[in-house]
């Protein structure tokens, strides 16, 4: 028997600063989930009960994911993804973020 499917979605930052962002979005949230990886290209945050972020930095952006078990955990994992970056990105406007589901 498999376990509930997972739901995900992910948004795009145009920005210079995505490692930047990237690094320091992983750094605060390894002190909570040791399980925490990540390069200056790539992380993931395992948040545990199956919520999961995962960020990929490239010159132009920053690709962000949150993948949770059902829809209220990842409309929850959206906003917290999403005032994090907001508060590590104070010097730069980065406009909202738009959040798509990914099938």
């Amino acid at each position: 028997m498999s376990g509930p499917a997972t739901l995900t979605s992910e948004a795009r930052v145009d920005t210079q600063q995505g490692s930047r962002y990237l690094t320091q979005l992983c750094k605060h949230w390894s002190h909570k989930f040791p399980d925490t990886a990540f390069s200056p290209e790539r992380g993931v945050v395992p948040f545990g009960e199956g919520r999961t972020f995962t960020a990929e930095a490239d010159p132009d952006g920053l690709t962000l994911r949150v993948a949770a078990h059902d829809l209220e955990a990842l409309t929850r994992m959206q906003g917290v993804v999403a005032e994090h970056l907001a508060r590590f990105a104070f010097r730069e406007d980065l406009g909202g973020l738009a959040w798509a589901r990914v099938v």
